[in-house]
């Protein structure tokens, strides 16, 4: 496994982390049993948010049942994301309310006293930066919440948000696989006219990058939006040869593969992995073991049916 140094304390904390949007319908002792994998592995990092249903709730459970676990994590969670009391769909709330009763929620069902980076999930159009500043210095200054960061949001939102906030944006997760690829395809096409051209993020990678930023992908194994796994996809054939290939030739597989490919950019890049299944993070982790040459990192790009001007 390889480490960043994250945050305001440069914590040791896994390229690769364990994400629990899925694992609503584990027991606890389960759960504990998957972080304990994922520990074994080298992953000492867990993300998790409240508007994944019990996710919450079950990490806590998995740590009161385990003495100790609590202690070998590195526990991230978000806020913001609420659902619409009238409308069918969710809205997005940072507020100054919002933010302290959901980290206190956060802290009662983690059964912890601190989290170690809390993220604004999504953007809100409506944030007052000098609202959040006043949260998150409250909260760091009461011990309850260490780094704080963003989560899919562009330099510009950034910007705005860092000119009020006592403490750096840690990080921004953001969506980044071998088949979701616009911030590269913008890098890539700078001054053409065509759609992959068109840039849709201010910049996200480099803007991290320059900042000390961790970029934290999600939907590292998916296409499109929630589109599905692209692994084994036949509507991805070029990709899968070129994974399983690559996979080959390290000994590895095209799970570990796909996701080396997204911490291959030269910066802070973390991982995370939804999987609920010990096999499947195992094969995640294993994507720290070894350094794709550009070679093919580009032939993986290009295998997903990109085009380099």
């Amino acid at each position: 496994m390889r480490y960043i140094e994250f945050g305001t304390t440069k914590a040791k904390v896994s390229e690769v982390i364990l994400g629990t949007m899925r694992i609503a319908q584990k027991a606890p002792e389960q759960v504990a049993d998957l972080i304990e994998v994922a520990l074994d592995s080298g992953i000492n990092a867990v993300d998790t948010a409240p508007i994944y249903g019990p996710s919450e709730g079950l990490i806590g459970k998995a740590f009161a049942c385990r003495p100790g676990l609590r202690d070998r994590v590195w526990l991230q969670t978000k806020l913001g994301i609420r659902p619409h009391p009238r409308v069918e769909a969710n809205y997005f709330d940072f507020s100054y309310e919002h933010i302290m009763d959901s980290v206190e929620n956060s802290l009662k069902e983690l059964k912890t006293d601190h989290i170690d980076s809390l993220l604004l999930h999504r953007p809100d159009a409506l944030m007052e930066p000098q609202e959040i500043a006043r949260a998150f210095q409250e909260l760091h200054d009461a011990g309850k919440v260490i780094d704080f960061g963003v989560s899919n949001q562009n330099p510009a939102m950034m910007r705005r948000l860092a000119a009020y906030l006592p403490f750096p944006i840690t990080a921004n997760q953001v969506q980044l696989s071998a088949a979701f690829t616009p911030m590269f395809d913008a890098f890539f096409n700078a001054n053409m006219q065509n759609d992959a051209g068109i840039m849709r993020d201010g910049g996200i990678l480099e803007y991290g990058a320059e900042h000390d930023m961790a970029i934290q992908a999600w939907s590292v194994l998916q296409h499109g939006y929630f589109g599905g796994v692209f692994l084994g996809d036949s509507d991805y054939q070029g990709l899968n040869d070129s994974l399983s290939r690559i996979a080959a030739d390290h000994g590895t597989t095209p799970t570990a593969v796909a996701i080396n490919w997204v911490l291959r950019y030269p910066a802070k890049m973390q991982a995370i992995v939804g999987t609920t299944r010990p096999e499947r993070v195992r094969q995640s982790a294993a994507a720290c073991d070894w350094t794709m040459t550009r070679e093919e990192w580009y032939e993986v790009y290009l295998s997903a049916g990109n085009k380099l001007p």
